[in-house]
């Protein structure tokens, strides 16, 4: 302690142990390059992922064993088609051969692993529903797009802001009915997975569009295109009989750019359409020769729903469309799977494709 009755003394910094209290002299010159922090060399390599605090590097995803690049590929591609499936519906529809859907499933997870895909929803039979997330879209259209096929719409997650439900996740029997019947077929040999689409619109002259559920093309089964309509018992049959009217309205139709002498015709008196060859017609532009008379050929397919009811529908078709479609009914059998199929084609005399 300083004496009260002598001068002041001043504090000698040059002498003694150093202080261990904070320096207020910087250990480092002030004045340092951009993004260099203090006592630090600069470093011409870039940035490193182990720069980023947030992301864990040890924890980076790696693909499962059973999991190939085919295999991801093949799902990749089914999903931005059908849009959702279940891990059975992908099995038939990518590896029919396999005994199961184990594989289809480790896949899954692994596409899950890497923010491809995500389960949407799990049905009563307790059936997950898989979807492409929004990565997992991009991906698909990288696959496909350069084919010349049409990706479905992405299924956006949308939550309820009050009660935090996610919004529009279902699963109707319909769409489930559709990708089955692809996957079916498929099971069976006909058709080739890339060659299936969905919601396929035409338009017709008066703007409305006739969307199709189905549309398989399979050549090397001797099926070049086929129209197919999913029906559960969900719509009238007279209503069906109005669909079988606006594909042949559709039929007849010319495409744009066609020949003055063409259209001419065709406008001279309400049948002349049927004086001009179908290969100068708008569906064959849009579907090959299906090397049968008359337009491509329809398939009702009548999946959930009985026998009597099966045979009234037909029965109503016969009568009310007969100037559309020429009618022929045959019973598939595919893999245990039973499904009445009434195959049609607008108009034709030689019997359609039955599987």
């Amino acid at each position: 302690m300083a004496s009260t009755d002598g001068p002041e003394q001043p504090l000698d910094y040059t002498e003694g142990a150093p202080s261990a209290g904070p320096s207020i002299t910087p250990s480092a010159p002030r004045r340092q390059k951009p993004g260099v922090s203090a006592g630090q060399a600069r470093r011409t390599g870039g940035r490193r992922r182990s720069d980023n605090q947030h992301v864990d590097v040890a924890r980076q995803p790696k693909h499962r064993s059973t999991s190939t690049e085919p295999r991801r590929r093949e799902l990749l591609q089914v999903l931005g088609i059908f849009q959702r499936a279940t891990p059975d519906q992908l099995w038939k529809l990518t590896r029919p051969d396999n005994q199961h859907d184990k594989l289809v499933r480790d896949t899954l997870l692994d596409l899950e692993e890497h923010q491809l895909v995500r389960i949407e929803l799990v049905r009563e039979d307790q059936r997950q529903v898989w979807v492409l997330t929004r990565r997992g879209h991009g991906e698909s259209k990288k696959l496909l797009e350069p084919k010349g096929i049409r990706v479905s719409a992405l299924r956006e997650e949308k939550y309820d802001p009050v009660t935090g439900k996610l919004l529009g996740a279902s699963y109707d029997d319909h769409a489930a009915a559709v990708t089955s019947t692809a996957a079916e077929l498929h099971r069976a040999g006909i058709g080739h997975r890339l060659g299936f689409q969905t919601e396929i619109g035409h338009r017709l002259g008066n703007g409305f569009v006739q969307r199709t559920d189905l549309v398989v093309r399979a050549p090397e089964a001797g099926v070049p295109a086929m129209l197919l309509e999913i029906d559960r018992r969900s719509e009238d049959a007279h209503d069906l009989v109005v669909k079988l009217r606006r594909y042949w309205e559709w039929g007849r139709l010319l495409p744009k750019g066609a020949d003055k002498r063409t259209v001419d015709l065709a406008r001279s008196r309400p049948d002349a359409i049927e004086h001009v060859d179908h290969e100068k017609r708008l569906w064959r532009r849009v579907y090959p020769p299906t090397d049968w008379e008359g337009l491509a050929p329809v398939a009702f397919v009548f999946a959930d729903t009985t026998e009597a009811k099966v045979t009234n529908t037909v029965a109503v078709l016969e009568e009310a469309a007969r100037d559309y479609w020429a009618p022929r009914r045959t019973t598939p059998t595919t893999g245990g799977s039973r499904r009445r199929t009434t195959a049609r084609r607008c108009p034709s005399s030689s019997p359609p494709w039955s599987s």
